[in-house]
């Protein structure tokens, strides 16, 4: 599978099928194999490109902890874009991927042909939220450090999964799951593109959010995903992809 090398990163992405190009970013301590059931169903009539953030799965990233910042991943998916040929995307991602999907439609608004917000959120308007997130962020990296990668679960590795390195995670932990203000939660009136907001039922932690992000997007539309949790796509893969190409094909 294709590298692409930005300085001392090398990103690593998978691709399949032609036409309009589907970029798809995962969640924190998973990889681009969370995408497979969705790849061969969206590669009949786009181009699908998954890859690893920085930190995690394939991608070889550097022992250095300000390599790994919010900014730093949305450069990433300009790149990515750029390897790829395409001004301009239908832009997704899954938790943290969804979060930087946003950033992403915040700093570059002309390159994005839509978004796809799957159990995922803006981040928080108000600081003792937030302040609740980050903690839990340097929890889990604490964890990586203590006790390398036994610290992400055995379910998820079958679903989301390998990482090259402990150390790694804990700097994505810190440095890229961990926010510092309410920008995206602001943002949200500013997307102007046709947004689907996807989330499983019984997904609680962002079941909120999904309200919130399908109330701000003036664009947004959202679909709930019955017997489905947080991993709504590996839960109920037969209804997110219906759903994922309803959406696409209409656009």
């Amino acid at each position: 599978m294709p590298k692409l090398h930005r300085n001392d990163v090398a990103l690593y992405y998978e691709e399949a099928g032609a036409g309009p190009l589907v970029l798809l970013s995962h969640g924190f301590g998973a990889t681009s194999k969370m995408w497979r059931p969705q790849l061969p169903v969206l590669a009949e009539r786009y181009r699908a490109v998954a890859w690893d953030l920085r930190g995690h799965g394939q991608t070889v990233s550097p022992e250095d902890p300000a390599a790994y910042s919010s900014a730093a991943c949305v450069d990433d998916i300009a790149a990515l874009l750029d390897t790829a040929g395409a001004d301009r995307a239908v832009i997704g991602g899954h938790s943290l991927g969804g979060y930087l999907s946003l950033a992403f439609a915040d700093r570059f608004p002309e390159r994005v042909r839509a978004l796809l917000l799957v159990g995922t959120g803006p981040g928080f308007k108000r600081d003792e939220p937030r302040a609740k997130w980050n903690e839990a962020a340097t929890k889990q990296a604490e964890r990586l450090e203590q006790r390398g990668l036994d610290a992400i679960p055995a379910s998820q590795t079958e679903w989301g999964g390998t990482h090259r390195s402990a150390s790694a995670l804990a700097f994505a932990a810190r440095g890229m799951l961990a926010q510092s203000d309410g920008r995206m939660y602001e943002a949200l009136t500013r997307v102007q593109v046709p947004t689907l907001v996807l989330v499983g039922a019984d997904d609680r932690a962002f079941l909120a959010a999904a309200e919130v992000m399908t109330a701000k997007i003036a664009r947004a539309e959202k679909v709930v995903i019955p017997d489905a949790g947080h991993a709504v796509n590996v839960d109920q893969p037969e209804a997110v992809n219906r759903a994922l190409r309803e959406f696409l094909d209409a656009l």
